[in-house]
């Protein structure tokens, strides 16, 4: 029933069983939804209706939909909660999820929301947050099953079925030896097709993939994207088992980190979307823009150097904008090709080299064919064959030397272990507006007599 309603009408349904207090329809309504849909309600529910909305919900809904809001919604949540309940639902929480909402916040708010939690959740909320950010410590959570390489499959079972409820993910049960070393992993189709009496030791796959506590989130995703896991374990120096970090943490990292790419691209530094201010939005972009308005001021030095160039040849300066306009354009092209991959490739003497020699290639292929139509568009254009030639060898030249900025210049960054996204389409744009115009004035300066 709830499947052929729309949304707007189960907010209806809700609003209209908050009004009348009847708890048994709003719990049937809820039931059928997903947590994400149901903090959707919640955040365009009416003001007067929120307060009750959160009082009919249980505390594994509560903690599930809280998950779902961002930072200022939580605490804003959690502040409408008796001391008790919001005990309760931060001991719900993923401990991970928990360790991000308490991030940045004033020891003396921490420390009040901690107190209402139990004792071992709350400190392995804490242990998560002794870990630098953005590691896997951070991203781990202490919800999994873990067995002995002694027990029985029968054994691992009546584990597992008695941690169902905690555990984050039941796909994998993590062996572990007496020293809580890691040893081996079982799939719970293992035990599936396992005799109950068989020993865990027997089944268990000895050859585990795992990641250190330190290392940086990106590589984990790295990890889980190559080997198609949903989770992978945690180790610490001496292999000894800490959390585990699941495929849908690694999914809120993915669109993270591509968001911050795709900030640093568009040179507006931090995040930005729809709903921030005006005033905020400006300060953001400013550092950026100024700087690159400081290095644009090089591309018109450039241009008054060449005055007497362009006023023997006035043709010239209707093709100037194309020219940096299209170097501009490939550059931007390779540096985005160049950002993805090093995401997703281990890079190394060879692949640096295979990649600048096959960016040359595309740079020559691209540049020949936009400079033979671009000098035959001069020559009809403008009548005069040897202009046709200057331009078409300076957009030919102008297109290699962009797409190996393009290709290059992230990679230094990289190599010093700087963002390589830092090399952001604005900047790339502005350096490759100078190198063009240097080669077509340079090139035209060379050829001025024969363009008269």
């Amino acid at each position: 029933m709830i499947m052929m309603m729309t949304d707007d009408q189960i907010t209806l349904q809700l609003i209209n069983s908050l009004t009348e207090g009847n708890k048994q329809v709003f719990e049937a309504i809820v039931d059928e939804l997903q947590p994400y849909d149901i903090a959707q309600v919640y955040e365009e529910l009416p003001d007067e209706h929120k307060t009750r909305f959160l009082l009919f919900l249980n505390i594994e809904i509560l903690a599930d939909i809280i998950q779902e809001l961002d930072k200022e919604q939580q605490i804003e949540i959690l502040n409408k909660l008796g001391l008790e309940k919001k005990g309760k639902v931060l001991d719900e929480m993923d401990n991970d999820d928990l360790a991000s909402l308490l991030e940045g916040l004033s020891p003396e708010k921490m420390s009040s929301l901690l107190s209402g939690m139990k004792i071992e959740e709350s400190k392995a909320v804490q242990n998560i947050m002794n870990y630098p950010a953005e590691t896997a410590g951070r991203l781990m959570t202490n919800r999994f099953v873990w067995i002995r390489n002694y027990f029985s499959v029968r054994e691992a079972v009546d584990k597992l079925k008695s941690f169902a409820e905690f555990a984050e993910t039941l796909n994998y049960l993590y062996v572990i030896d007496q020293e809580r070393k890691l040893v081996g992993v079982v799939s719970y189709r293992d035990l599936l097709i396992a005799e109950p009496n068989e020993l865990i030791r027997d089944i268990m796959f000895e050859r585990v993939i795992s990641v250190l506590v330190t290392i940086d989130q990106e590589e984990v995703a790295t990890m889980i994207e190559r080997y198609d896991f949903l989770a992978i374990p945690v180790v610490d120096g001496e292999n000894t088992l800490l959390g585990i970090v699941t495929v849908d943490d690694i999914i809120d990292v993915v669109i993270k980190e591509a968001n911050e790419d795709i900030e640093k691209l568009s040179a507006s530094g931090k995040s930005i979307d729809f709903d921030t201010k005006a005033v905020t939005a400006a300060s953001r972009r400013l550092p950026w823009l100024i700087l690159l308005l400081f290095i644009g001021v090089v591309s018109g030095k450039i241009i008054s150097g060449y005055e007497e160039t362009l006023q023997k040849v006035v043709a010239l300066s209707f093709f100037m904008p194309m020219i940096t306009g299209m170097t501009g354009n490939t550059g931007t092209q390779s540096l985005a090709v160049v950002v993805r991959g090093l995401v997703s490739k281990d890079i190394d003497k060879n692949v640096v080299i295979k990649l600048i020699l096959r960016e040359l290639m595309v740079g020559i292929m691209i540049g020949i064919i936009c400079g033979i139509l671009i000098t035959l568009i001069a020559y009809f254009w403008q009548g005069n064959p040897i202009l046709g030639v200057v331009v078409g060898s300076s957009l030919l030249l102008a297109l290699i030397i962009g797409t190996l900025a393009g290709t290059i210049i992230p990679l230094i960054l990289y190599r010093f272990n700087i963002d390589p996204a830092v090399a952001s389409g604005p900047l790339i744009t502005t350096l490759n507006d100078i190198f063009s115009l240097i080669t077509y004035f340079g090139i035209a300066t060379m050829f001025i007599n024969h363009l008269m």
